[in-house]
């Protein structure tokens, strides 16, 4: 393989642990690999397998990886290791510009066996100031969990939160509406949409409280 592309975090721990298994460490296997990451948390976990990350994507998501490789993609052989319901729209982009990928099932995304109850009680009765969502799969798992009805009736007094616009994209099928979007994926990022966010409705409560 020419170039190895990671979306996250869970498919480079993923791919590591069945390198291992096989005998051939990640760090050896893919060392002659030129490594892409989605972002900056996909290319921490490479690191931290003892590679090297050749580039990561400026805007955090997949179509803008490829596209921001471009041309230097052409004629490459690209393996490219993710969950069960990654987006498509990656390894067309990239075989849009001319790249052979092969894409394999890393993991599998699966709604969790067990759930606290009590906080997700709380979320329903809207206990709870904001939502934070890194994936469109924590969308879709925590609709079925909470319920796609009372999940949208939330958006009217909690801080939805989408952790990149792939994210919001997925909140937005889900008919959410209203949201906080923060800009990439990195944790700065969230921060200042929260803040932001937070700072706003501050202000409104003091100008009502003011006409009032």
């Amino acid at each position: 393989m020419d170039g190895l592309f990671f979306t996250s975090g869970q498919a480079v721990r993923a791919v590591a642990v069945r390198s291992e298994r096989l005998g051939h460490p990640l760090s050896q296997a893919a060392s002659k690999s030129r490594i892409a990451a989605v972002g900056p948390v996909s290319a921490g976990a490479v690191r931290q397998a003892g590679l090297t990350v050749e580039y990561v994507a400026k805007n955090h998501n997949g179509v803008a990886l490829a596209n921001e490789l471009g041309e230097r993609l052409r004629e490459q052989r690209v393996l490219l290791p993710r969950s069960d319901r990654a987006n498509p729209e990656l390894p067309a982009a990239l075989k849009g510009h001319g790249a052979h990928v092969t894409e394999v099932i890393a993991y599998r995304n699966l709604i969790p066996s067990e759930v606290d109850k009590q906080n997700l009680g709380k979320i329903a009765a809207e206990e709870v100031d904001a939502i934070l969502f890194f994936s469109p799969s924590a969308v879709q798992h925590f609709g079925e969990l909470l319920g796609n009805e009372k999940l949208r009736a939330l958006q009217d007094g909690v801080a939805i939160t989408a952790v990149g616009p792939v994210t919001a994209n997925a909140l937005r099928q889900a008919k959410i509406g209203r949201m906080v979007v923060a800009a990439d994926t990195t944790a700065g990022a969230v921060l200042v949409a929260l803040e932001e966010h937070f700072a706003k409705m501050a202000k409104h409560s003091t100008a009502g409280a003011k006409r009032g």
